[in-house]
């Protein structure tokens, strides 16, 4: 398995045995084909997280961006030229905060997949327009979404009441404090999960701090050797920005970290979930 976070030099030296997958995504409606389309890196696949990587008209229950069925997933991706033999290098205009979904679904079935660090940012080269190369459709054999990697509310909930396990909340600190809620339900987080905002693992030019220096963040947060790898369990609000404090996570060498997939937005659409406010 290829490294979580690479960069575009690592790209390079691949001479071409990479598939850029461009996962540009905005909460504030804007479309991510049409950022797309007005300039991507040489090459790059759009992929939508909307309708690839998620599985639209579930409940409120199941948060704003589910898990897609295996077989949707698979076909999404096949169609748009991307097989499940592809190393895939990710990667969006936030520094990860989308283009993260698309490496953790792949990297949990075992597939080679990357986050590009920088994103966007990092390119240091003419951006391609328009609607991109067209390649054939690709094979991609649907593969189920293991348990081990993704988990309900009620594990969330069972993890983060238990001192010997950890949940991160990677929004942002008044969000996770209840001190604000654009999106959701209700404000607040999970009774007992710390918050560990994924943009802190960026540095100043918007690239993922070093492996050395995220432990320590992640230390100072909570995570500690006696937490094992799959103890560490990361939610956001819809399940995808969590995804880049996963590789983060991985980067710092804590392993296969667990994702909560509904994240903030299923468990506060759910009444009887209890909610706490205020920092730990």
């Amino acid at each position: 398995m290829i490294e979580p976070i690479v960069d575009l030099e690592w790209v390079r030296s691949q001479a071409g045995a990479v598939v850029l997958a461009d996962v540009r995504w905005y909460l504030d409606g804007r479309s991510g084909l049409a950022a797309y389309e007005h300039g991507h890196l040489p090459g790059a696949v759009f992929v939508d997280l909307a309708t690839d990587l998620a599985a639209p008209g579930l409940p409120a229950t199941e948060g704003r961006h589910p898990l897609p069925a295996p077989d949707h997933f698979a076909a999404a991706l096949a169609a748009r030229g991307i097989s499940d033999t592809d190393t895939v290098v990710a990667y969006d205009d936030s520094g990860g905060g989308t283009a993260g979904r698309l490496v953790v679904m792949l990297r949990s079935i075992g597939l080679s997949a990357a986050l590009l660090d920088g994103g966007l940012q990092a390119a240091d080269t003419p951006l391609e327009t328009g609607p991109g190369p067209d390649r054939h459709p690709a094979r991609f054999a649907p593969r189920p979404w293991p348990p081990d990697r993704f988990v309900s509310a009620d594990d969330a909930a069972a993890a983060a009441a238990d001192p010997t396990m950890l949940v991160f909340d990677a929004r942002s600190a008044d969000r996770y404090a209840g001190e604000t809620e654009p999106v959701d339900p209700r404000a607040g987080h999970i009774p007992g999960a710390r918050n560990a905002p994924w943009t802190a693992a960026l540095d100043g030019t918007g690239r993922f701090r070093s492996g050395p220096e995220l432990r320590a963040q992640f230390e100072a947060a909570g995570a500690t050797e006696a937490i094992a790898a799959t103890s560490i369990i990361c939610y956001c609000g819809s399940g995808v920005s969590a995804c880049a404090d996963v590789l983060a996570l991985e980067r710092a060498g804590f392993g296969a970290v667990r994702l909560f997939v509904g994240s903030w937005s299923a468990w506060s659409s759910d009444p009887a979930r209890p909610v706490e406010t205020g920092h730990r």
